[in-house]
Formats: structure tokens, sequence, C-alpha cells
């Protein structure tokens, strides 16, 4: 089982990413649950949302305390919260941020794989708004390849409809421009 944990702010589309990639696991015939951890937050509060994909059946139903992969889509928030508390040494830290990987694992003291995209820029050049959740699904499947790119399809034009075309093309950006280390 991989278990995935997001990190954003309210409004941010934290819960929608989960929601989007256990549909897209789903469909792929896997087993996948996704879910929100907040409590009384306003939009713009610090909030988490959480992800499990297995290729059998999924029996718990508690928060994810160890991660395989952490996906932060507010950069801001690495000075608030501890995005890397319990991330597995095996694991991924994919991050909205222009820095390189390398940059960030020197100053922050990261052993695990770090993978950096400029999500906020592209999100804001194609979509005109700086909502980042699905175009760090990109820089998600580029530096796990968890499901394939393609596998988005269905359920983003199901969740956005006619924005569907914008959400994929930063997804397929965010997936050539991402860099792993």
């Amino acid at each position: 089982m991989i278990e995935i944990r997001f990190h954003g702010r309210g409004g941010q589309g934290a819960v929608t990413s989960a929601e989007l990639l256990a549909t897209a696991a789903i469909n792929l015939g896997k087993y996948a649950q996704a879910f929100p951890s907040f409590g009384p937050e306003r939009r713009g509060a610090p909030v988490m949302a959480f992800c499990r994909i297995s290729n059998r059946r999924i029996r718990t139903r508690e928060q994810v305390y160890k991660p395989d992969i952490v996906i932060v889509l507010d950069p801001a928030l690495i000075d608030i919260v501890d995005v890397t508390a319990g991330l597995k040494s095996s694991g991924v830290l994919v991050i909205n941020s222009s820095s390189a990987p390398d940059e960030i694992k020197r100053e922050r003291g990261i052993k695990q794989r770090v993978a950096t995209c400029d999500a906020t820029r592209i999100a804001t050049e194609i979509i005109g708004r700086a909502i980042t959740n699905t175009t760090m699904l990109g820089a998600l499947i580029k530096a796990t390849d968890i499901v394939p790119l393609e596998a988005f399809k269905d359920p983003l034009e199901h969740r956005f409809g006619k924005l569907a075309d914008k959400n994929i093309k930063v997804m397929q950006r965010a997936f050539r421009e991402t860099k792993v280390a």
C-alpha cells in the first residue's frame, strides 16, 4: 500500500487532489481512498488530505502517519508545519517550489528524495490563478510514477468539465518541468 499526505491551505485544492488521485487509481482497477483532515479551519488555514492506493482492499481508516509520499501545495507551509513528519526513509517529498531539489535537501537536511516544481507559476500562466492542486499532481507523477498521467483524463473531465483541458495542460507541463533529486 502507498500512503500519501497532502499539505495545503484551505481553498488550494489539497482535498480535491487526493480525490482525483484516488479516482484515477480506482479507474485503473486499484483500491484507493481519499479523505481530508481539518477542523474549524477557514480558507487559507493549513489543511491536510490523505490518499491510500493499494492492489488489495484497504481496511484502515485512520490518518496517514508514516507516508511514502508528501506533497506540499504551498511552499510557505514548510516553515509552519513539519511536512516531513513521519516520511519514510524511502519516501519522496514533492514541493511547489522554484528552488532546485538539491538546494532544499541541503537547506532542510532532508535525506529522502525531493521533487520540485514551480506549480504556482505554471498554474498562473495556464489557468490564470495560483491554484496548484492539479499542477502538483503532474509533479507527483514525474517523481513517483504512481499512476500514469493519462489516468487523470476522465477524473479531470468529470470534476472540472470545460476546465479539464487547462488542468490537463498544467499537469503535463508540471510533469515536464519537475526536477527530482
